[in-house]
């Protein structure tokens, strides 16, 4: 197929091209490098430096006329989003439906959109949460990628086009971007090496699924070869809390440093844990790196890029 990655320089984004340039797919990576990474990019891969919310973009799919899109450019920041809700919804939500129109207009055959499964539960006592759990986010982030869900739903009902919605728990691995706020196993990785400040938030026991950067790229090549409908979870069913990790990364990078606890966030969710079996059933996808074997090769690769 000829397939269109947007976000295709970032971390999610690029290690997905490189798994449908290896499948021998032709692969185009639409990104506007507010947050990609150059050296991310997949040598095999075209390169178009846009914004989804581009006015040409109807244009440029008309000249391209890809087979499917795979959708992973977003705002990704929660507390961002939560600073400025309007700047959030009009990447995730116009950004998407610019693309959403421009797959309609040129036949597109399959669009793959990068939910989130770690914000778009909110808190909930059913852990670890299946995909069919009601949806009650607290973040405008989370919100607005249950709002694009919604649009998946009519455009593939009314309007034809086949969409799938991959609800990711909190990825983590090599690529990460250590500077933003998203990746707490990136954060604290760079800052370990680099013997700079850092806390964690509250008393450490709030608890997420963590899931390899490989995993999910797998899962999203699947859900783009499928035809299914729907959403599906692409987690471990494990929950980590941050004390723990912080163990496990200082271990593996060699460091006996204490991490000192700071004042909690506030509105913080706190857990996150996904059920994944049904999407063994719809996408034939299983988790198979676990989360101590991820965090060693996290380890290395950071420390081959920030280690003295």
């Amino acid at each position: 197929m000829k397939v269109l990655v947007t976000g295709g320089a970032g971390f999610i984004g690029s290690t997905t091209v490189d798994l449908l340039v290896k499948d021998g797919h032709r692969v185009v990576v639409l990104d506007d490098f507010s947050t990609g990474r150059e050296e991310n990019l997949n040598p095999e891969a075209e390169v178009l430096r846009l914004s989804i919310a581009d006015e040409t973009i109807p244009q440029l799919f008309a000249e391209w006329r890809f087979d499917a899109v795979m959708h992973c450019a977003a705002q990704i920041d929660v507390r961002k989003s939560v600073e400025n809700p309007v700047f959030d919804a009009g990447v995730n939500i116009l950004g998407t439906l610019n693309l959403l129109e421009a797959c309609r207009r040129t036949g597109v055959k399959r669009f793959v959109f990068s939910s989130t499964g770690g914000a778009i539960y909110g808190d909930t006592e059913q852990r670890p949460t299946p995909v069919g759990a009601d949806c009650q986010p607290i973040s405008p982030y989370g919100i607005t990628k249950f709002s694009v869900e919604k649009y998946l739903y009519y455009y593939r009902e009314i309007q034809g086009l086949s969409t799938f919605a991959v609800r990711y728990g909190n990825v983590y691995g090599p690529r990460q971007n250590p500077h933003g706020e998203a990746g707490v196993v990136a954060i604290f990785a760079r800052r370990l090496l680099e013997n700079l400040p850092l806390q964690i938030n509250g008393d450490g026991t709030q608890s997420r699924d963590y899931v390899y950067v490989e995993d999910v790229a797998r899962a999203n090549c699947l859900a783009l070869a499928a035809d299914c409908g729907g959403a599906a979870n692409v987690g471990t069913g494990v929950e980590t809390d941050v004390n723990r990790l912080y163990e496990l990364l200082a271990g593996a990078l060699g460091s006996t440093r204490p991490a000192p606890h700071g004042p909690a966030l506030a509105g913080e969710q706190r857990t996150s844990c996904l059920a994944w079996e049904a999407t063994r059933e719809l996408l034939g996808w299983e988790p198979r790196v676990p989360f101590e074997e991820g965090i060693v090769r996290t380890a290395e690769w950071f420390r081959s890029r920030f280690g003295s």
